[in-house]
């Protein structure tokens, strides 16, 4: 068997938030279960972008050939912070939570999709195999510690 790489990690992620995001558009408006899956996936979406720009984005910045795909990247992060802060504006009973929702559910589906479809491919040609497995170890360890971190609170 392989040692796992950078993108095993980050798919078992993208695996989850997909779980996550059909679990959350499910649940009854403003129930007990859908504030917990909310804060569910605030948590899973702030550690997995941490733990990925730190680990993905910033190496791909230093090879010429991926700083298109890292700034896309995180201009994706960004949209989906600010779609994350709408919705904690928001009335989770209400027909405006829901919508908005939807629409980061839709934005978060689309930028795991490009990733694995392309910014995969392109990251996968600049870093080289020992590199996609250590950074795959700072990746989990990052993402773990950021899950504590956020779970403890403010």
């Amino acid at each position: 068997m392989s040692t796992p790489t950078l993108y095993d990690a980050l798919r078992e992620s993208h695996d989850l938030q997909r779980a996550m995001f059909r679990s959350l558009l499910r649940s009854k408006p403003g129930s007990e279960q859908r504030i917990a899956l909310f804060t569910q996936v605030r948590h899973e979406l702030a550690a997995h972008e941490a733990a990925e720009e730190r680990y993905l984005y910033a190496p791909m910045l230093m090879h010429d050939g991926g700083l298109s795909a890292s700034r896309h990247a995180l201009h994706e992060h960004h949209q989906i912070d600010e779609l994350i802060e709408d919705l904690q504006a928001l009335d989770p009973a209400g027909s405006a939570w829901i919508e908005t929702a939807k629409t980061l559910s839709k934005k978060v589906r689309h930028h795991l999709r490009e990733e694995e479809t392309k910014f995969f491919q392109v990251s996968g040609k600049l870093l080289s195999d020992s590199s996609k497995q250590r950074l795959a170890g700072q990746y989990r360890r990052d993402y773990q510690r950021m899950h504590r971190t956020l779970a403890a609170g403010p």
